[in-house]
């Protein structure tokens, strides 16, 4: 990567990953779109376009105008929001990847988009979830990440455009607030311990799914695009992951620093669906062997750092 183009960049991952690909590669070398501007550093500290990434044209022309050599595809509705909003999601996250894609095809450039554990569905194995099992997900947001990986695969093998992608567990941030993903409570939590002591949670107790904390998922995106493509077996799909954890295993960390934090329950039945849906935890093995992921953070690490960049 060399010049990088980013949609989406107002975004959960975008914003922070913005910022870290401009301390990596330069500046002037990472431009970010988003549908909107914002007063953010993001827009005010470098090289910004205004993007609908469901206008193929301009995105062609956007690209070739920065001579773009890399597109990160980051613009989507997240899980809830795409369950409120099915055609939508659909228009979206299909429409735009498909433009991103084809926009790498004719002018050539590196490609990376992300999946999500959402792509796993009932019928796919709780534990240990494989590299490589059964995907039949429940949700729009999943059918988008399937078809994601399959299209990208597809733009690999068939037109030789270089695709790489990660399934994200839930990412926790300080930096953004959520953006309607139904892993949100595990941010929402950690601001609520701070402001108030307390936290009302959507998600029922022993509900575990896979997170990772923001600053480990940047590095995962750097690493892999930096690795070497001949040892790449997977390229759009890899499973990472940091933790499995649940309401009450997060109040147990928090409450080593603030003892008196209280959790209650109010359960949102859709996204309580949503998240019985996903794997409990996912083997990221096959992420390790192909190009060294690790993650830096644990539970315990990440809720200290959380607690203290809240505050």
């Amino acid at each position: 990567m060399k010049k990088i183009l980013l949609t989406g960049a107002l975004g959960q991952i975008g914003s922070e990953l913005t910022m870290k690909l401009r301390e990596v590669y330069g500046t002037d070398n990472v431009i970010a779109t988003d549908i909107r501007e914002s007063d953010s550093e993001v827009v005010k500290g470098g090289p910004f376009e205004i993007l609908d990434v469901t206008d193929a044209q301009k995105m062609h022309d956007l690209t070739k105008k920065h001579d773009a050599d890399t597109i990160i595809h980051l613009a989507a509705l997240l899980s809830a929001t795409a369950e409120k909003k099915p055609l939508l999601a659909w228009n979206i996250n299909m429409g735009g990847l498909v433009n991103a894609l084809e926009t790498a095809r004719e002018l050539g450039c590196q490609f990376f988009t992300p999946s999500s554990i959402g792509a796993f569905g009932p019928s796919t194995p709780k534990d240990a979830t494989p590299q490589d099992t059964i995907q039949r997900p429940t949700t729009m947001y999943g059918v988008n990440k399937v078809s994601g990986e399959l299209l990208s695969d597809y733009y690999y093998s068939r037109f030789g455009v270089d695709t790489r992608g990660l399934r994200f567990p839930g990412l926790i941030s300080y930096v953004t607030q959520p953006g309607g993903g139904t892993t949100d409570y595990a941010v929402e939590i950690y601001y609520e311990a701070v402001k108030k002591a307390a936290y009302t949670s959507y998600i029922g107790e022993g509900t575990y799914m896979d997170m990772m904390y923001m600053p480990d998922a940047l590095n995962a995106v750097i690493d892999l695009m930096e690795a070497d493509p001949a040892k790449l077996k997977h390229r759009n799909s890899f499973n990472v992951t940091a933790m499995s954890i649940a309401p009450e295993t997060i109040t147990e960390e928090i409450r080593k620093h603030i003892p008196e934090f209280e959790l209650s329950y109010d359960v949102d039945p859709v996204r309580q669906g949503i998240a019985e849906s996903w794997p409990n935890a996912i083997d990221a093995s096959a992420a390790s062997e192909e190009w060294g992921f690790k993650a830096e953070y644990d539970l315990a690490k990440m809720t200290k750092d959380m607690l203290d960049k809240v505050k």
